[in-house]
């Protein structure tokens, strides 16, 4: 498909109904129009002082939730809701992503280079990614990603592996930038994966629209050897629905987020519920972190939080909160990668330009060696994330790749990130050079739970 292809008028966003069928569509459309904007001209060069304060990570006192807009009731509740179809097995092992997803991966690369990149340190000090940088993501349509097409979004199929490409397109900019802008489609996909009628009639819809809310998972827990599988937020069964007691750590967007999915154990089971956020008991506290600070990460206190029956998102068995979490884990690894190749694009050039004693530093062996040892961990991290993706589209059991992945993931990136800074020498510690935040930030990858998925 050629990216110069006419876009007719009529549909969503100036679409025809064809084009809005297409993720690659839609997503030039929106790069398109953003290149024609003056989004790029602003973006970045807006002092810290003129930026809308954070209010609540930069003070760190608690406040409770913004009230959102008002979510109607639609749908039937009980009909199953709408779902996509898993991705065609070929039979043949290859990793290679299709055309199609190629592109995708291009398009959103262009959209982290001239936007997320440039915004990135600012936002970073901040605790706040900038409007525009989020319009910019809604504008090429990241938040429609895993939302079928009869719902409005643009997915005709299981978009595990275009979500890993990305989420890991995307990390290449800034990986607080790329969590802040694909958390409210992270909610839209997990609707559009386990959502019954009612709840995907009722919020989707807020989605698909213009004004995408602010959205995120709620499933880090601030405790002591978490194990995510048996969060401490618990649910108990009330006359007309569930009341949730609990505290939530790491919640992306927490101060500006409209609907949470949030993990509560149910009789012993973990379970997703989905918690507006005027819904009384809510209250949202600052957590400055040491990475991913852009994200504008928060602590969800929920005390004697009342939702409906109907608030239950998948099956109360366990089955659907454990999928959440492997493919939040998922996710998570795919920005891995993507800072990852941020630090690796850095350092080759730097390591050829740097000279000391009469020669670059690239022909030391022992810096070429750390250069190329990057190299093939980043390559070990990226296959292992896309083959784990790959299984997730086809709609088969993933559990013991995504594990491998995260597991490299986890080690290798922090790796990468510490070889990243050491190349850099004195560079590597200050802030002129962005090799120091990336380091802090894939230190996040062994932590984080939830916020994203795909």
């Amino acid at each position: 498909m050629s990216l110069t292809k006419t876009l007719r008028p009529g549909g969503r966003n100036g679409l025809s109904r064809s084009e809005n069928r297409d993720p690659i569509g839609i997503l030039v459309a929106g790069l398109n129009r953003l290149a024609r904007s003056d989004v790029l001209d602003r973006v970045g060069l807006r002092k810290q002082a003129e930026q809308t304060v954070f209010t609540v990570t930069r003070g760190g006192f608690r406040v409770a939730t913004t009230a959102g807009r008002s979510f109607r009731r639609m749908g039937s509740s009980q009909k199953p809701g709408t779902r996509t179809s898993t991705a065609p097995a070929t039979g043949v092992f290859d990793l290679t992503p299709t055309e199609d997803e190629q592109m995708l991966a291009d398009v959103v690369g262009e959209l982290a280079t001239e936007v997320l990149r440039p915004a990135a340190a600012e936002a970073d000090d901040a605790c706040q990614a900038p409007e525009e940088v989020l319009k910019a993501g809604q504008e090429v349509g990241l938040p429609l990603l895993g939302v079928p097409d009869e719902l409005g979004g643009i997915a005709e199929q299981r978009s595990a592996t275009a979500g890993v490409l990305v989420a890991e397109a995307l990390a290449k900019g800034d990986m607080g930038l790329a969590v802040a802008s694909l958390a409210p489609g992270s909610v839209a996909t997990a609707l559009a994966l386990w959502g019954t009628d009612e709840q995907q009639q009722t919020y989707l819809p807020a989605f698909t629209g213009d004004d995408v809310p602010a959205a995120s998972l709620a499933l880090t827990e601030p405790q002591v050897l978490f194990d995510v599988l048996r969060p401490q937020t618990t649910a108990t069964r009330s006359e007309d629905g569930f009341v949730l007691n609990g505290v939530k750590a790491m919640v992306p967007r927490g101060a500006d987020a409209e609907l949470f999915v949030v993990g509560a154990l149910l009789e012993d089971r973990p379970v997703l519920f989905l918690v507006e956020s005027g819904t009384e008991g809510l209250e949202i506290e600052a957590e400055p972190a040491m990475g991913v600070r852009a994200a504008a990460l928060t602590t969800l206190h929920l005390k004697d939080v009342r939702v409906p029956a109907t608030a239950v998102l998948g099956e109360t068995d366990g089955s659907t909160y454990t999928e959440c979490v492997r493919l939040s884990r998922l996710a998570w690894c795919a920005l891995a990668v993507g800072t990852g190749q941020a630090v690796l694009d850095r350092v080759i050039p730097y390591v050829n330009e740097r000279e000391a004693f009469g020669e670059p530093i690239g022909h030391r062996q022992s810096v070429a060696f750390m250069v190329a040892n990057i190299g093939i961990e980043l390559q070990g991290m990226r296959l292992a994330t896309w083959r784990a993706a790959g299984r997730a589209a086809q709609g088969k059991d993933f559990a013991r790749e995504v594990a491998l992945a995260r597991r490299l993931c986890t080690e290798r990136g922090m790796q990468i990130g510490n070889d990243g800074v050491q190349l850099l020498g004195g560079h590597g510690f200050v802030k002129e050079h962005p090799v120091e935040r990336w380091y802090r930030d894939l230190r996040a990858i062994g932590v984080m739970e939830g916020g994203v998925l795909v």
